[in-house]
């Protein structure tokens, strides 16, 4: 009896953890973090990058697409056939950016980063907004302040 009660423990850990992968660890309003400590496995060359229609190169489904921000493979997202959570578990290419609303995902943090205030993700965030929309991404206003993000003038 008490081999099952551990072992239903066990099982009910694994899937908890197997949600979370699987849909992320809330749901509701998520707060994008200003910094992550995995940046450093960034692809040197994020100036050319896949168009935003670029099919997964696994299952060639053509939506939900997210591209590993480590190597440039362009994977579908955890709700097609979760070929990019593959390939962070099997290559730990943590940071992906997501074809649909350009959201950056770490694995690593379990977290949305803020592609607009992460200096080292600003540029390949604007590429995909240039290559998504065909103009340059409106500046974003930094919260309780006149300046944009970005923005160095002091306003005086």
């Amino acid at each position: 009896m008490a081999n099952e009660a551990s072992s239903s423990v066990v099982r009910e850990e694994h899937v908890l953890e197997e949600d979370l992968l699987m849909y992320g660890s809330a749901s509701g309003w998520v707060e994008a973090r200003t910094s992550c400590d995995h940046l450093s496995s960034l692809s040197s060359d994020l100036s050319h990058i896949p168009t935003p229609d670029t099919t997964c190169n696994r299952c060639h489904h053509l939506v939900e697409n997210w591209l590993c921000l480590c190597c440039k493979e362009v994977l579908c997202s955890r709700f097609v056939n979760q070929h990019m959570l593959e390939h962070y578990r099997e290559r730990n290419h943590c940071l992906a950016l997501s074809f649909s609303d350009l959201s950056v995902w770490c694995f690593c943090c379990d977290a949305y980063l803020d592609a607009q205030v992460i200096v080292e993700l600003r540029s390949v965030y604007e590429t995909a907004y240039r290559l998504k929309f065909g103009e340059a991404p409106p500046l974003r206003m930094s919260a309780g302040s006149e300046n944009q993000v970005g923005d160095s003038s002091s306003g005086s």
